[in-house]
This record gives structure tokens, sequence and C-alpha cells, in this order.
């Protein structure tokens, strides 16, 4: 455990030192995100802040390197080298999106392509190990198409939550962390090393390190450099944890057959819904799927009266709610798993709605107060009436 606290704090610290210099960079080169009116800033604010959490990542990952604990991963596992390769690549094509732009399909292919790579250098979803049923082995034909979906879907998820200050960073710190802690649950960390606990803890090293610039209001963005590679290292850390056998739950039902396939889908679950609606929206509307527009989860947030902080905390508190979930299923009893989960949600969705309500019950008030000045009308009140004045007689046909 000594070694993932060393690992995160010299992922949080290079990151957090690196990136107001990213920052001075960025403006040197023109890396600037203007404001546009389907943007929320409202200053240009430099972006590449990516870079600081890549070599963030890149360091820490020297470190462990060095560290006798993760001895064994040097030699046997296939993923440290590749994540480096592959995170670089990722890293790269954002920077190129930041600093010049490209388009959505040139984009897809870039990422299908360093996905790829991934998969050609041993780092793919081979097989699942279910509690108490062994393994379910995938085929080739299963293995790569679905790796290279999960990468894909992984950075373009976390790339569409990355709209407001702070909000990309801290939902994939709260994911990461949990899946961190999902890693280690099952056996005496003091004697193994977990590939994936090591690349969840670097995870949440960079986004912690990099939270105080960028929460609102923000000095720097992460931009698609950062929002591509923390994509890609959830990417990795959960294709390396659906294979490792943790051994069974200690308590939770048969719920927990499929706990590690339902974990890395749980603690991306939101940025996946939001994925997933605005897919549903484009497409009814006959839009591209790429056409951006304001009418992500965050924004419905703010449209009902959440400002841009309280939007942010409350994301946090819902992507809290659903990770904690995934993670209580399969150590706590089901049945106060389920009681605390929907106690929590209703409060939380009371929380969310509160702006809306408060303003019907105003828009209540005001209309009472409105008819009471205008009072009751006496019951001897007479409707007022207006006599018309009779004009001149019509002539008699039959005179002369």
């Amino acid at each position: 455990m000594v070694a993932y606290l060393i690992v995160f704090l010299v992922a949080a610290g290079t990151t957090f030192a690196l990136t107001p210099v990213v920052r001075v960079l960025a403006v040197r080169f023109g890396a600037i995100d203007h404001p546009s009116e389907r943007k929320l800033h409202v200053v240009p604010t430099p972006t590449m802040g990516g870079l600081a959490m890549w070599v963030g990542f890149l360091v820490a990952m020297g470190v462990a390197w060095l560290l006798p604990f993760f001895g064994q991963l040097r030699q046997t596992a296939p993923e440290p080298v590749a994540a480096i390769v592959t995170c670089t690549l990722m890293a790269g094509l954002g920077v190129i999106d930041d600093r010049r732009g490209t388009s959505a399909l040139a984009k897809l292919t870039a990422q299908i392509f360093i996905a790829g790579i991934l998969v050609l250098m041993g780092v793919q979803l081979a097989y699942f190990v279910l509690p108490d049923q062994g393994l379910a082995v995938l085929g080739t034909d299963e293995a790569v198409p679905l790796t290279i979906l999960w990468v894909v879907a992984a950075a373009n998820a976390i790339n569409l939550v990355d709209g407001l200050d702070g909000l990309a960073a801290g939902m994939v710190a709260i994911a990461a962390t949990t899946f961190f802690v999902y890693m280690i649950r099952g056996g005496d960390t003091s004697d193994s090393a977990s590939v994936a606990a090591l690349f969840s803890v670097i995870t949440v090293g960079i986004c912690v390190g990099f939270l105080p610039w960028n929460f609102h209001p923000a000095r720097i963005f992460m931009g698609d450099t950062g929002s591509m590679l923390l994509g890609m290292l959830v990417a990795i850390a959960t294709i390396a944890g659906v294979g490792n056998d943790l051994g069974p739950p200690t308590r939770g039902g048969a719920a927990v057959i499929a706990l590690p396939l339902l974990v890395p889908l749980l603690v991306l679950a939101i940025p996946f819904l939001d994925v997933l609606l605005a897919i549903v929206r484009r497409t009814r509307k006959g839009l591209g799927i790429a056409h951006a527009d304001k009418e992500h989860i965050f924004h419905r947030l703010m449209d009902i009266g959440h400002g841009h902080r309280q939007t942010v905390l409350l994301m946090y508190l819902w992507s809290a709610l659903v990770c904690g979930s995934a993670l209580a299923i399969g150590v706590i009893d089901g049945r106060l798993v389920a009681g605390v989960i929907v106690g929590c949600a209703l409060v939380l969705f009371l929380v969310t709605a509160l702006p809306r309500l408060l303003e019907r019950r105003r828009n209540g008030e005001l209309n009472g107060r409105h008819a009471a000045t205008r009072g009751p009308r006496p019951a001897n009140a007479e409707r007022s009436t207006v006599t018309p004045t009779p004009g001149p007689a019509p002539a008699d046909p039959t005179q002369p």
C-alpha cells in the first residue's frame, strides 16, 4: 500500500507543479479556448492542460518502475509499456485537436488505430473471471473488437463530460478511486502488485493534481489532450482489472456473479449515459452524432437553476453514489445496500430538483398575491352596460 501512496503523491505533485508551466506555454503558442454560443466559459482560457497530466503519468510510471514492489509487473505484464506508448499517442492526438482542430471522423479513425496498437501490444479483453464460475474465454473475433470499442467509448465518454470546470477530472478521480479500492480489496496488497490498481492510482493522482487549477473558475482546461489521456488510462485499467481473479466476494448474493464485468461499466455509468442520451437526441433530430449541442446532463442541471459549482458538485455526488453502489454490491449485504442506495438517491434527487421546486413555489405565491390584490367582486355589483345612442329612423319606403 505504501508503494501505491508514493506513486499517487508523485503523480499528483508532478501534475500540480507543471500545470502553470503548461499554462504559460499554451498562452505563448496560442492554444486558447475562446468563448462561443455553445460553451459555458465567458473568458478566453488556455487549454492543453492535459500535457501536465501526461508528464505526471510518465513520471509516476518511472517511479513505479524503480520500486521493488512493482518488480514482477516489469517482467511479466505487457500493460506498462503498452500504456506508455498508447497514452502518448492519445495525448498527441489531443494536442493536435486542441491546437488545430480535427474532424470527428479523423479523430475516431485515429482512436481506433491507437486502440489497435494496444491490442497488438498484448492488452485486450481476452477473458473474464466470474466468481465461482471460472473463466469465460473470448476468442480473437470477440476480444479485438470489444477492446477497441471499450477504448474508443471510454475516451469519448470522458471527452463529452468535460464541459464544466473541474467536471471531468473530478468524475474520473471518483471512478478511478472506486476501481482502485475494488482491485485491492480481495487480497494482501503487501505481497503482490496489481496492474489495474497501479493505473487507477496514477489516474487519481493526475486528476487530483490538476483539479486546483481547473476547478471553477478554471485557469486552464485539460482539453482533448487530457480527456482522451484519461479515457485511455481508465480503459487500460479496467481491461487489466476484469482479467484478474480476486476471489469470491464475502457477501452480496447472486448479483455479484458478474461483478468483475459490472464494476468497469458502473464506474463510468454517468459518462456513458450522457453519450447514449446524446446519440439518441441527435439521431431523433436528424443531426450527426458528433454535432455539438447544449443538452448534456450538466447543461440541464444548470437550466433548472443550479450554478456552475453546484452543478459540478452534484455530478460528483451522483458519480460517487453510482460508483459506491458498484463497490458495495460485492462486500455488503444486498438488502442493506439497496436501502442505502435508494435513500441516498432520493436525497440527491430532491437536492437536484430543489431549484425547480422553489421556482414553482415562488410562482404560486406570486399568483396568490396577485389574486389577493385584485380582491373578490362584490355580490351586489352590477355589470356596467353601455346603452347605444339611437340613430336616425330609417326612411319609410312607402312615403313619396
